[in-house]
């Protein structure tokens, strides 16, 4: 649900209520995740999604319900006896729960408001409900997952604006002024003026976060690979022909690197995809990053068989 937090203050704070459609248990195979969320405005306006379109439109009517008439309503959307949905096309079934949503609703308000803040699991029990008092919500803040980029060069740009697409935090970093400038990437959400390797060392970098090496200067490049290669980041990925590749991972055993850190070091970077423009390059960048991040083969779903989600 935090997904569309933004979207949703934005009618909360304005003192118009939401029917809101939350997604609290997935069975078989279904494209979205426990915790998706739609909302619809009062002008009807539909904000977010549940489904790969498979029952939106069941959805929808839910949500519109529960915000005409205050009601609450668990149930399966896709399932065997499913009285709104048509069945999701997947062959699974989702379980959602539906409810009015106001500003009077505080608690779950400020868990809107604190949804970028650090993970952390939150209770939050919805007073119109009263029924439902010993069956408060559980819901969970993931932190943000952050890409560093290092290097001010058109690539950085339509990394910056593939990963955004993803969820991350991105800062671009480069040690030199005249190109670190927000003007020239006005994607991130940070751009930074400092020695890359500097700016490393300062910050925590943890187990779902991504570092991307986009300069081809040695003087950049290896100090900033070593303090990449010995952080928790789970991705540490350098551009560079293959030349450039054997010529890095040489000065980066002179300068003390192990077996183990450079087996991380994703190089050249991204998939092949066989695109050589900043945005065909960005994705092939981002594919290699989700490809590690959820262990998936990467082949196309049309040569394999079993479920897909």
């Amino acid at each position: 649900m935090f997904e569309i937090a933004r979207e949703m203050l934005v009618e909360l704070e304005a003192g118009a209520p939401l029917g809101v459609v939350v997604v609290t248990a997935v069975h078989g195979s279904a494209p979205r995740a426990v915790g998706s969320a739609m909302a619809v405005a009062a002008d009807g306006r539909a904000i977010g999604s549940i489904s790969g379109g498979c029952v939106e439109g069941e959805a929808y009517e839910l949500a519109t319900r529960v915000l005409s008439d205050g009601g609450l309503v668990d149930v399966d959307l896709g399932g065997e006896g499913d009285l709104y949905a048509a069945g999701l096309s997947c062959g699974g079934s989702l379980g959602v729960v539906a409810f009015r949503l106001s500003a009077e609703d505080e608690s779950m308000v400020q868990a809107l408001r604190e949804s970028l803040d650090p993970a952390e699991r939150v209770e939050v029990r919805l007073p119109r409900y009263p029924e439902r008092a010993d069956q408060p919500f559980h819901l969970v803040r993931e932190r943000a997952r952050r890409m560093v980029i290092v290097g001010a060069v058109d690539f950085s740009g339509a990394l910056a604006s593939a990963a955004k697409a993803l969820g991350y935090l991105v800062t671009v970093v480069d040690a030199r002024p005249v190109f670190a400038t927000r003007a020239r990437f006005p994607q991130a959400d940070d751009v930074v003026a400092m020695w890359p390797d500097r700016y490393l060392g300062g910050v925590d970098l943890g187990p779902q976060d991504a570092i991307c090496v986009l300069t081809h200067e040695e003087r950049f490049d290896i100090p900033t690979l070593q303090i990449a290669l010995r952080s928790q980041a789970a991705y540490v990925g350098a551009m560079g022909s293959r030349r450039t590749h054997q010529r890095r991972v040489s000065l980066l055993r002179e300068a003390g690197a192990t077996d183990a850190e450079l087996a991380r070091l994703r190089s050249p970077i991204g998939l092949d995809l066989g695109g050589s423009s900043p945005a065909e390059t960005a994705v092939a960048i981002v594919a290699e990053i989700l490809r590690d991040r959820t262990g998936a083969s990467g082949r196309p779903l049309s040569e394999l068989r079993g479920p897909i989600h």
